[in-house]
C-alpha cells in the first residue's frame, strides 16, 4: 500500500537545503512576530505546519494551522509527542528520502478536508512540504523550520507550484532507474 513513488537524489537534497521561500530568521519570538506581520499582509487562505518544533510554536503564538506534519522528531531524534489539537489526526509512512503514494495522498485529502488535520508521518516529514505546497490554495503559507536558522514561509503561488512539480519530476525519474 505504502508504494515508494519518488526518491531523494543527492543532487536533489543539496537544492532542498536551500530555503524554498522567505527565509525569517532569529529566535522563536522573532520568527512568530514576523510571521504575524506577513499573516497580517497577506491574510492566506491556509496555513500549513511542517515540523514538530514549528507546528508547536505556531500553536504556542496562537496561530492554528490547517494541517501538522510532524514525525515526533526534532533534527532526527525522538521527542516527547505533539500534542497540539486537530479535528483529525492521521497516520502515514513515508521513509526517510522518499515520498510514498500514501503521504502524498494523506496530504492532499488533508488539505481538501474541512477540518484541521494533524498527520503523523512514521519516517520523515521534511520532503512532504513539497507536496503541500503543491496542493495547498493559492497564496497559502508552508512553514518549515530552518535549523539553527529561523523558519522558512513559503507562499504557494504559481510559480512555486511550477518549482516544486519540477523537483517532483526529477524524483520520479530517478525512482523508475
Amino acid at each position: 500500500m505504502m508504494g515508494t513513488r519518488y526518491v531523494l537524489t543527492p543532487e536533489l537534497r543539496a537544492e532542498l537545503k536551500k530555503p524554498l521561500g522567505t527565509l525569517v530568521r532569529g529566535s522563536f519570538a522573532e520568527t512568530m512576530k514576523r510571521l504575524r506581520e506577513m499573516v497580517q499582509k497577506d491574510n492566506p487562505p491556509m496555513i500549513v505546519a511542517v515540523g514538530d518544533t514549528v507546528s508547536r510554536n505556531l500553536y504556542e503564538h496562537h496561530f492554528h494551522p490547517k494541517l501538522l506534519i510532524i514525525d515526533n522528531k526534532c533534527m532526527r531524534k525522538n521527542v516527547r509527542p505533539v500534542t497540539l489539537p486537530a479535528e483529525k489526526t492521521v497516520q502515514v509512512q513515508n521513509p526517510q528520502g522518499t515520498l510514498t503514494q500514501e503521504a502524498i495522498n494523506a496530504t492532499r485529502e488533508a488539505i481538501e478536508d474541512k477540518r484541521s488535520v494533524r498527520m503523523v508521518v512514521e519516517g520523515e516529514e521534511d520532503l512532504l512540504t513539497i507536496v503541500a505546497l503543491l496542493y495547498a490554495p493559492e497564496n497559502s503559507y508552508i512553514v518549515y523550520g530552518q535549523p539553527h536558522e529561523g523558519i522558512v514561509v513559503v507562499k504557494a503561488t504559481q510559480n512555486k507550484k511550477t518549482q516544486v512539480a519540477a523537483i517532483l519530476k526529477a524524483m520520479e525519474n530517478c525512482s523508475k532507474n
